[in-house]
């Protein structure tokens, strides 16, 4: 279980981090490069999720879901400054019951 939370964490920074780079390319005007760079650091999200091992493509990328919403909390948090409010983070600890449900299954 801690090998895939893991993978799901990294693999969230992953797809976070590439997106927000995007983003600055194209919303703020960042230089293309931050935009390269980001689409390099997203196709690496696609490699490291494939790492999982536990089920099939779609139960990973559903359980993975669960986590890609709490890291995207943490990193707008981090990020921008804007903190999650009381119903973002139950929101997100629902999910994150939902994914240890879907990980428990054999």
């Amino acid at each position: 279980m801690a090998r895939a939370y893991g993978l799901f964490i990294l693999a969230g920074l992953a797809e976070i981090g590439g997106g927000y780079l995007v983003w600055q390319w194209m919303r703020n005007g960042k230089p293309l490069w931050v935009g390269i760079l980001g689409g390099v650091i997203l196709f690496l999200y696609g490699v490291i999720a494939t790492r999982q091992e536990f089920a099939s493509f779609g139960r990973v990328y559903a359980a993975y879901g669960g986590v890609f919403i709490i890291l995207s909390l943490l990193f707008g948090w981090g990020v921008d400054h804007r903190r999650p409010d009381i119903q973002e983070w139950l929101g997100a600890a629902i999910c994150l019951v939902g994914v240890s449900v879907m990980l428990l299954r054999k």
